[in-house]
């Protein structure tokens, strides 16, 4: 038994929630040859980034960093869960504002402009996936509204969208004829009212609506009440299909009385990004997406007008208002879009190709491209798994560090074999590699203790890791004992029950994500021909 659970293969796994069941998506790996090169600084070495990546470009803007697309994303997107929290403002206020900006403050309009439109974009980003949502109409009004759209039309089609513009009545001043020009530059069409389809859900996934903005009042005029016609009937073909175009207001849903709403008859839209802080109308917005962009409002204002509204995460231009929709998780799905993985481009060998992959990450910026998960076993097949950071790799087998007294060093002291998977998001890929584990030798692991920041090293003597204790003050506690002790700069000696692993390739499996689920898969795997070992490439089905 012991032998045979001794060549038990661990298979790390990206796990998908479906309702309260557990769909596993596996991936393979492959062995590995005896030949040895120079050891591999993971971040180090980086080559150019070979193929043009949607997500981190959008990430910085987004209220949730960890996708471009906020529904069902892991990790929280900060909020005001109560919408009652929120200031509202009067049409004057928000006109006073407005003054007080662009006078004492020193802002010019392109400015605001510029701030409103890039809001919007990743607004529209954090919910709408331009996988699923990629045609997108902006259609613009002839005063700021209308530029908003413009600017958030340029930042969208940077984002990947496939974008048109509606915008029939354009204003002469230079800021909007550049707006335009920039678009055109980019080869956006312009649509004329009388092109545009009597059903636009047959051809746009998004609707913008920047017609009007809160300085709006009176009834609209041709042809923007018959625009705004058009939007009202997206809201009643939505009711007869599963699909249909979603409309995104900008600050104010056209044809809405600034502070009243906009009643029975007016613009539905799914989205609303209220600008500076929301006007008294978006207390009538009952969508299922409301956002505050436009991150321009000084400490002086918010003092002056006693506005109260939520704080804006790390770099992002927007932040949700109230609670996401409960979502169902059986429904959530990427529909991939990535370059093909073809047999005949990939390297030969698995730690080459590994290395061209591992550089691409790197290149496109994506957090810690080094972590990885970590499963191991016990020798009655009990099975844990853990993110640890990767150290490093060659021809030899993939290092990282740790407590040789944890759980994962016991059940590798019963099991000694292992299974690594590297998740990469931002690229649609994966890597599994399966393998044996030894520890690496005693001055490796010196070494590389010595060459981690002091504090690291001090980290690591005060855990006794996956052992159970009291409370954090007592962690804290010791590591301060600890620095102070080595406040010298003495040389802080490495535990005896820390050091690093080596796993030894026998598996390789490359998996990059493709549409409708025909994703591709290709698995190293060793084979001896003419006495030599090579690696045999297989392509599995998906």
């Amino acid at each position: 038994m012991l032998s045979l659970a001794r060549k038990t293969r661990i298979m790390t796994r990206v796990i998908f929630l479906t309702q309260f069941g557990l769909v596993t998506q596996s991936l393979t790996s492959n062995p590995i040859s005896n030949a040895s090169t120079s050891f591999y600084n993971p971040l180090s070495n980086v080559s150019a980034f070979l193929q043009p990546v949607l997500s981190p470009a959008i990430h910085a803007f987004c209220s949730n960093p960890s996708s471009a697309a906020g529904v069902g994303s892991v990790g929280a997107v900060p909020s005001m869960q109560n919408p009652e929290d929120i200031s509202y403002l009067t049409q004057r206020e928000a006109a006073e504002i407005d003054e007080i900006l662009m006078g004492p403050l020193g802002f010019s309009v392109d400015q605001l402009m510029e701030l409103a439109g890039l809001s919007v974009a990743t607004s529209i980003a954090e919910v709408y996936k331009p996988s699923e949502y990629n045609r997108v109409l902006v259609i613009c009004g002839p005063g700021n509204n209308g530029g908003d759209g413009l600017v958030a039309a340029r930042h969208l089609y940077h984002f990947g969208y496939k974008l048109s513009v509606c915008y029939p009545k354009r204003t002469a001043k230079p800021l909007y004829a550049g707006l335009v020009t920039q678009l055109e530059s980019l080869s956006v069409p312009f649509i004329s009212v009388e092109d545009l389809p009597l059903d636009l859900s047959k051809d746009f996934d998004i609707i913008v609506d920047a017609m009007f903005g809160f300085s709006f009042h009176g009834s609209p005029r041709p042809p923007f009440d018959n625009l705004i016609q058009k939007l009202v009937c997206v809201n009643k073909y939505d009711q007869t299909r599963e699909k249909s175009s979603v409309i995104v207001s900008v600050d104010i849903p056209s044809g809405w009385h600034v502070e009243r709403g906009g009643g029975v008859e007016g613009i539905k839209p799914d989205m609303l990004v209220s600008l500076t802080a929301p006007k008294l109308c978006a207390k009538k917005f009952f969508g299922p997406h409301h956002f505050l962009g436009g991150r321009f409002v000084p400490p002086s204002i918010a003092d002056k007008y006693k506005l109260r509204l939520p704080p804006y995460p790390g770099t992002s231009m927007c932040v949700r208002i109230g609670r996401p929709p409960q979502v169902d998780i059986s429904a959530l799905r990427e529909n991939y879009i990535s370059p093909e993985f073809l047999e005949e481009q990939v390297e030969a060998d698995p730690f080459d190709q590994f290395r061209k992959w591992f550089d691409d990450v790197v290149a496109a910026g994506l957090r810690e491209p080094n972590a990885m998960a970590l499963s191991t076993a016990t020798k009655n097949g009990k099975i844990s798994s853990r993110m640890v950071l990767l150290k490093g790799f060659d021809k030899n087998g993939f290092v990282w560090y740790t407590n040789y007294e944890s759980r994962k060093a016991h059940e590798l002291s019963e099991n000694p074999r292992a299974s690594l998977l590297f998740y990469w998001d931002g690229l649609n890929r994966q890597v599994r590699v399966e393998g044996s584990v030894q520890k690496v030798s005693d001055e490796e692991s010196d070494q590389y203790f010595h060459s981690r920041p002091r504090g690291s090293q001090i980290g690591a003597i005060v855990s006794e890791q996956s052992t159970v204790v009291p409370g954090r003050h007592v962690l804290y506690d010791e590591y301060k004992e600890l620095e102070e002790k080595f406040s010298d700069g003495s040389l802080i000696p490495k535990p005896k029950n820390w050091g690093g692993y080596r796993l030894k390739p026998e598996l390789f499996e490359f998996w990059q994500g493709q549409k409708s689920r025909l994703h591709d898969r290709l698995r190293y795997s060793p084979e001896e021909i003419n006495g030599q070992q090579v690696w045999k490439i297989e392509r599995l089905a998906p």
